[in-house]
């Protein structure tokens, strides 16, 4: 299994119109894409700061959504977002929701 980790900074007052966006728009595209398994989205208290960790089932899933969709995301989410999200990717190396352990993820 693999992650997409992005960071996104919110401009002030936006958090309830991005979370919105987010479910109507963003999650819809994300379950039409081969190899999605989930999406974690969190907010920071002061509801500037969002991370948002999708699951793959491989690299290569995540490497196609981040190259012919993500960008259709980026731009439904550019008025809401001050400045431009940070992508950090990663074999995911246990899940207690998707019962996959480190041993699962040296054998992949």
């Amino acid at each position: 299994m693999f992650a997409r980790n992005v960071s996104i900074r919110l401009k002030p007052n936006t958090v309830n119109d991005f979370t919105q966006a987010f479910d109507r728009e963003v999650v819809p595209m994300l379950r039409k894409e081969a190899g999605f398994r989930d999406e974690i989205a969190l907010v920071s208290d002061d509801g500037i700061r969002v991370t948002a960790i999708s699951l793959w089932d491989s690299k290569d899933q995540a490497d196609v959504y981040s190259r012919n969709t993500y960008p259709t995301v980026l731009k439904s989410f550019e008025k809401f977002i001050d400045g431009p999200p940070t992508v950090q990717t990663s074999k995911v190396l246990n899940s207690t929701s998707h019962k996959l352990t480190a041993a699962a993820v040296v054998a992949a």
